[in-house]
């Protein structure tokens, strides 16, 4: 399928957040006090269009696959062959993803878009058998970025189109954190060493060649300002795909609970190609990983959870589903000051008075 550009994002509806906004104000508390469960509350009825806000009953993970040559730099603790193996280990029920979405009630979907091995059972988007080593070369050719990012709007598609009521994009690739650091670097501006972090757990000396990695490819990505292009320069497939993926959410208006480093600097590369698509979604979870936080600043998104999570896979969003899920039980549940009878702080206040 040719490339297409993303159609005009329309915003969460503004009148319902209002209506959201005015029902806390007369629930049974002190405004403010239930603090970030509020706004995201507010949120979700915006993005649902409907106050009070409905339970999440159908949040899907996707954990979109790829290897990276940047690995053959050594800038990350794992080889590559691990890629594959988790990939495998994902669509068994096996990894920590699969544990954390049981909790949360999410189901799962693993799709390999450029894993280095021979194709398997969720392959079926694949363009490639990895990506190009982007301290040197391409990550991916043209038609290739523009395919990945076209399969992640499908994918995006047929999820909503399956009754998909909230999205978590995950990741799982070595060397991903590398590629992820260089595209926050190239959109924000960063420096290398302010973006690289210690990964799966690498050495200083790791973290010395990662960074190096990072400022050869930024050599060359600073020359791209399409976003499209910037895929193809220093992305890689499953990043394409994931950007295409939080992007068609948004115009499928269907709210993303975003991870950590890999799944935010798509994004970031997401609201690019599709502006005023990060009014859909939230940060679930804060990594450790300094690019983290630049992509987050730079979406003006603010983490519901920190801590110190830094696997991928979707697993920090996971954990936070729980959150958000609160935030509209406390808003749709609750009753109301007049509802229950209570007195309310302004007949408090002139009961003192007189």
């Amino acid at each position: 399928m040719d490339f297409a550009d993303f159609p005009p994002v329309s915003p969460p509806d503004a009148t319902v957040a209002a209506a959201a906004r005015a029902r806390q104000a007369g629930l049974t508390k002190p405004p403010g006090s239930l603090g970030r469960l509020e706004d995201l509350s507010v949120w979700a009825a915006a993005c649902q269009g409907c106050c009070p806000p409905r339970q999440f009953e159908r949040v899907r993970v996707v954990v979109f696959a790829g290897d990276h040559g940047v690995t053959r730099g050594r800038v990350s603790a794992y080889p590559a062959e691990v890629t594959a193996q988790m990939a495998a280990n994902i669509d068994r029920g096996g990894a920590a993803i699969n544990a954390l979405a049981a909790v949360a009630g999410a189901g799962v979907r693993v799709v390999d878009m450029a894993v280095d091995s021979e194709a398997a059972d969720f392959s079926a988007y694949k363009v490639r058998r990895g990506s190009g080593d982007i301290t040197s070369e391409d990550a991916l050719t043209a038609e290739q970025a523009a395919a990945a990012v076209d399969a992640g709007r499908r994918i995006a598609d047929s999820e909503v189109d399956a009754g998909a009521d909230l999205l978590i994009p995950g990741d799982m690739g070595i060397g991903n954190t590398t590629v992820a650091a260089t595209l926050v670097a190239a959109l924000t501006g960063a420096e290398p060493v302010e973006a690289v972090g210690h990964g799966t757990g690498i050495d200083d000396a790791g973290w010395a060649r990662k960074t190096a990695a990072v400022r050869d490819a930024l050599f060359r990505a600073r020359r791209v300002s399409d976003p499209l292009g910037l895929l193809r320069c220093c992305g890689g497939a499953d990043l394409a795909a994931l950007a295409g993926f939080c992007a068609q959410a948004a115009v499928r208006r269907t709210p993303v609970l975003l991870d950590g480093l890999a799944s935010t600097a798509a994004a970031l590369v997401g609201e690019r190609l599709a502006p005023g698509a990060r009014a859909w979604w939230q940060a679930g979870h804060r990594s450790p990983e300094p690019a983290h936080a630049l992509a987050c600043a730079a979406l003006g998104l603010e983490p519901i959870l920190d801590l110190r999570m830094r696997l991928g896979e979707g697993t920090g969003a996971a954990v936070a589903l729980p959150v958000l899920r609160a935030a509209v039980a406390a808003l749709a549940s609750m009753s109301t000051f007049a509802e229950a009878g209570v007195s309310g702080p302004s007949e408090a206040k002139a009961g003192a008075d007189a």
